[in-house]
C-alpha cells in the first residue's frame, strides 16, 4: 500500500516526474545539493511537488546524445 498524500509524490513518482531514476532520488535526498527533503509518513518519503519543480529548474537535466 502505497501513502499518498495530494501534492507530495512517492520516490518512483518523483524520479519518473524529473526524468530520473528511482536510485539517483534517493541518493539525490542524501547529500547537501539543495534537493528537496522529503515529509515521511511511517516510513515512506514523500517529496513535496513545487519543491521538485524549482529544484528542477535550478538542475536542468543533460542533454542526450
Amino acid at each position: 500500500m502505497t501513502a499518498m498524500l495530494p501534492g507530495y509524490l512517492t520516490a518512483q513518482q518523483a524520479a519518473d516526474h524529473l526524468g530520473i531514476s528511482i536510485k539517483t532520488v534517493y541518493n539525490l535526498n542524501g547529500q547537501e545539493n539543495g534537493f528537496p527533503d522529503p515529509v515521511y509518513v511511517g516510513r515512506t518519503p514523500l517529496w513535496p511537488v513545487g519543491p521538485l519543480d524549482t529544484w528542477r529548474k535550478r538542475h536542468p537535466g543533460r542533454k542526450k546524445p
